[in-house]
C-alpha cells in the first residue's frame, strides 16, 4: 500500500435545477478521495467531481491545496481523471501502480478521507463478491467488487489496494448492509485510462434491446429451442441502438462475445464469475465490433454488430450538461429524464406512475425517441384552466405524435390559429397561437426566465423578441 499516493479532493459543484430548468441550483461544496496514478494525474470517482465548477487536490505530504482540472470522465463507470498543473504537487508523492482483478477471499485495504476527520483513514476487508451491480451514479449495470469494508462519504473515489497495488476505486456502499462497500474493478479502470490516452469515447456502450430469461421449458420449446440450447429472448429492439436492424423481436440471443448465455441470463465471465451477460460491455468501447449468436426460427445465425451508445427512451442520470426545455405560453416542456424524476423525494415510489413505466419499460421507436413531458404550468391569463395538467406527457400536437423535443418545438411553432395538445391523461390543452405569442414576453419577464428555450435546443429561435 502507498498511502502517500492518496489525495483528498475538494470540489465546488453547481447542479442544474430540473424543476426550473432555465436556472441552476445554489453552489455546494464537498470532498472526496483520489489516488495519484501518474505524474500530476489523479484518479477518482466521477460522482466526486460531477457538475464541478472548481476542483482542488491536497496530498498527505503538504497542507497546500492545488487547483486541478478534469481531463477525462466516464459517468457510466463512475471514474474521472484529474490533472494538476503545478509541479510542486508531486513533492514527496508516490505514484500508485495498477494491479489485477482480485479474487473472492482476498484481503484488501480501502484508503481515503472519510468525513469526521482530517487524517487519512485505512479500513480493511475481504472480497466477498465479483459480479454486475447497479452503479447508483449512472444507473448502469456493470462489473463491481463487493468488500466487507466501510465506504463512507468522503472516502469514495479513493483507491482499494491489494498487495500494494490499486485493485479498484471505492464508489458506493450498500444501504441495507453494515460495513459492505463496492469498488469499480481495475479492469474498468484500465479501460477508462486507455480510452483517455487514445481519445476514445469513454461511455460504456449499450446493446439496445429488452430481454427475457428463458428458464421456463414450455417457453423454450415454443421458440424451437433444443434440450441443449440456452439464451435470452429478445422482447423488443430500440430504434437506433446497437442491434437495431440486425436483431429482431422473438430472436433468442445464445452467445455474446464468445460467451454462451445461460437461460437465466448469465455467463461464466473470465471462466470464474457467473454474472449477467451485459458484463461484456465493460470490455469494449463505442465503435467496437461484438460477436453474437442468435436462434431465429429454429436456425442459428452468427453476426457482428457495431456497438453504439445506449439509447434509452428516458435518459438516465446526466451530468455536466444543462437541461433541455421549452416554455410556451407559461407551459414548461422538457424530455422525461431520470434527473427530472429525481426531483421527487424517493422518486422510485412517488413519481407519476406513467413516468416510471416509461423509465423502466419504455424503448425508443422510429416515431418516438423521447417522451415530451409537460413539467410545470406558470400561471398566466393565456393558460387559465390548465394549472393541473402538469407532470404528464404530450401524446400529439395537432394530431401528430412528437418524435422528440426538437420535433415538438417545430410543430408548435409551425401552428397557426388554434394549437391542440393531446395529453397522456386523455385531456386536451387548446391554445390560441396569436394570444400565446403576445403573452410570451410577459410570461418570461414575470417569472424571470432569460430564454424561452435551452441553448442546446436547436429548433427555431433561441430568444423571444420584444413585442
Amino acid at each position: 500500500m502507498r498511502p502517500d499516493s492518496v489525495v483528498r479532493i475538494f470540489v465546488t459543484t453547481q447542479e442544474p435545477d430540473y424543476d426550473n430548468p432555465w436556472q441552476a441550483s445554489s453552489p455546494s461544496r464537498g470532498t472526496g478521495s483520489g489516488v495519484v496514478i501518474g505524474p500530476r494525474r489523479v484518479l477518482t470517482g466521477a460522482h466526486v467531481v460531477a457538475d464541478a465548477t472548481f476542483i482542488r487536490a491536497q496530498t498527505t505530504t503538504s497542507p497546500d491545496k492545488f487547483t486541478a482540472r478534469l481531463v477525462g470522465i466516464c459517468h457510466d463507470a463512475d471514474l474521472a481523471l484529474l490533472e494538476v498543473d503545478d509541479p510542486a504537487f508531486m513533492d514527496g508523492v508516490e505514484i500508485a501502480e495498477l494491479g489485477e482483478l482480485p479474487s473472492r477471499g482476498d484481503k484488501v485495504s480501502v484508503v481515503g478521507f472519510p468525513v469526521g476527520g482530517e487524517e487519512i483513514s485505512v479500513t480493511e476487508g475481504v472480497v466477498s463478491r465479483i459480479e454486475i451491480q447497479r452503479y447508483s451514479h449512472s444507473d448502469r449495470t456493470l462489473l463491481a467488487v463487493t468488500v466487507d469494508a466501510a465506504i463512507n462519504s468522503g472516502n469514495s473515489g479513493g483507491p482499494v489496494f491489494l498487495d500494494g497495488r490499486v485493485a479498484g476505486v471505492a464508489f458506493q456502499s450498500l444501504d441495507d448492509a453494515e460495513n459492505v462497500g463496492e469498488m469499480v474493478p481495475v479492469s474498468l479502470v484500465r479501460r477508462f485510462l486507455s480510452g483517455v490516452d487514445q481519445d476514445r469515447p469513454l461511455a460504456i456502450p449499450g446493446l439496445g434491446f429488452l430481454g427475457q430469461t428463458l428458464e421456463n421449458p414450455t417457453l423454450r420449446a415454443s421458440l424451437g429451442m433444443g434440450p441443449s440450447d440456452s439464451g435470452v429472448l429478445v422482447r423488443s429492439v430500440a430504434y437506433g441502438g446497437s442491434v437495431h436492424g440486425r436483431v429482431r423481436s422473438g430472436d433468442v440471443l445464445m452467445e455474446i462475445d464468445g460467451y454462451p448465455i445461460a437461460n437465466n441470463g448469465t455467463i461464466q465471465y473470465l471462466g470464474q464469475h457467473r454474472t449477467g451477460y451485459v458484463v461484456v460491455l465493460g470490455d469494449h468501447y463505442v465503435g467496437d465490433e461484438l460477436s453474437l449468436v442468435l436462434l431465429r426460427g429454429g436456425e442459428r445465425h452468427e453476426l457482428e454488430i457495431t456497438l453504439g451508445e445506449p439509447t434509452p427512451l428516458v435518459a438516465h442520470s446526466q451530468y455536466d450538461v444543462d437541461p433541455r426545455y421549452f416554455v410556451y405560453g407559461g407551459l414548461v416542456f422538457q424530455p422525461l429524464s431520470m434527473n427530472f424524476l429525481a426531483t421527487w423525494d424517493r422518486w422510485w415510489n412517488h413519481a407519476p406512475k406513467e413516468f416510471l413505466y416509461h423509465f423502466h419499460f419504455g424503448i425508443p421507436t422510429e416515431d418516438r425517441r423521447e417522451v415530451v413531458a409537460l413539467t410545470q404550468v406558470l400561471a398566466d391569463e393565456v393558460n387559465v384552466g390548465y394549472e393541473s395538467r402538469y407532470c404528464e406527457s404530450v401524446v400529439a400536437v395537432d394530431g401528430h405524435k412528437p418524435r422528440d423535443l426538437e420535433d415538438f418545438v417545430r410543430r408548435v411553432e409551425a401552428a397557426e390559429g388554434i394549437l391542440r395538445l393531446e395529453m397522456s391523461s386523455g385531456c386536451s390543452v387548446v391554445l390560441d397561437v396569436a394570444a400565446v405569442r403576445a403573452a410570451q414576453p410577459r410570461v418570461l419577464e414575470r417569472y424571470r426566465i432569460p430564454r424561452d428555450r435551452s441553448e442546446r435546443l436547436s429548433a427555431g429561435p433561441v430568444a423571444v423578441p420584444e413585442p
